[in-house]
């Protein structure tokens, strides 16, 4: 991997892990951001992260928070050990659902304490929006993404994730995400799998969360970003940073473009990603959402040199 036509990415809410970030934490350029983390969040998540247990760590309002602390001191120790900035390593960057508010932190939009204390209001809002069990989930697999949308609209669910190509997200009412599944299995699709989430996140009913986030953005100060990124509710290359204090209410309830937003990297001739934070998830849909991409995760300062003696020998 060489750092030459790069953006940096960062996953979303389901990468969490016990374990996570305990690599980069005792790296001396990350170790404060793991008791800056604890104190601004009055909880101490790094115990969690580390050693907790993984039930605990899937409430929703506890891995937003992780996976952003994951993916900033992952960028923290990459920059101490290349001795490089973000911007002399990557021309951009986009982060998926949760882990688009680590870009703007990473990006130089948010800053880590207002980053940290947001997503973890987020992911209180959304668990608040939905009683547990009225609304569900379900990932669509093997299936044209025209067609999975065709069929979610005639059920009344929603595209959650446009992840890649043959692989959807649909989000919903309990009732109508089962149906739509056997509609979809009927339809052809090689998988309709309901996830375990506690919630339906990225659709009309998490409206509620949305007005939460739009109420804490009212005193909350946007900066210009470092780098472009990739929005997800427009998939479009963004360089003001003020324009997310509306893109991220819309985010709440708006399907996340994935695939669309990879596309717009390989159209401004990106061709290298560089997951960071936690899991290779979004390592693995590059390549299927354009065949031009190439992708490697860091979630261990091991990765890090890795990748920094790929760099160097190339």
């Amino acid at each position: 991997m060489v750092f030459d036509k790069t953006a940096f990415i960062f996953p979303g809410q389901g990468s969490q892990k016990i374990g996570m970030g305990a690599d980069f934490a005792q790296h001396g350029a990350a170790r404060k951001l793991f008791e800056e983390a604890d104190d601004i969040l009055k909880i101490n998540l790094s115990k969690l992260m580390f050693d907790g247990e993984q039930d605990t760590l899937n409430l929703t309002e506890n891995p937003q928070p992780a996976l952003l602390l994951a993916g900033i001191a992952a960028l923290a120790v990459l920059q101490d050990e290349a001795e490089k900035t973000l911007p002399e390593m990557a021309v951009a960057v986009a982060g998926h659902s949760l882990g688009e508010y680590t870009a703007l932190v990473a990006a130089g939009v948010l800053s880590f304490a207002e980053g940290l204390s947001l997503v973890r209001l987020r992911g209180e809002a959304m668990q608040r929006a939905v009683p547990v069990g009225k609304g569900k989930m379900a990932a669509i697999l093997g299936l044209e993404n025209a067609k999975v949308a065709e069929v979610a609209k005639q059920s009344g669910v929603f595209v959650a994730n446009d992840n890649s190509n043959g692989q959807v997200v649909l989000s919903g009412e309990a009732k109508k995400i089962e149906a739509a599944c056997i509609a979809l299995k009927q339809a052809g699709a090689r998988r309709a799998v309901e996830l375990p989430v506690s919630a339906p996140f990225h659709c009309p009913l998490m409206r509620p969360a949305a007005e939460a986030m739009a109420d804490a953005f009212e005193n909350t100060t946007f900066k210009a970003p470092l780098v472009p990124v990739v929005a997800n509710t427009t998939a479009e290359w963004i360089t003001d940073g003020v324009a997310f204090k509306k893109l991220l209410v819309e985010q709440v309830t708006a399907s996340v473009r994935w695939r669309e937003s990879m596309v717009v990297l390989a159209e401004k001739g990106i061709v290298n990603l560089v997951e960071l934070g936690c899991g290779n998830v979004l390592t693995g849909l590059a390549p299927r959402c354009d065949e031009r991409l190439s992708s490697a995760a860091i979630s261990t300062v091991a990765d890090i040199k890795n990748i920094l003696a790929a760099a160097k020998a190339a």
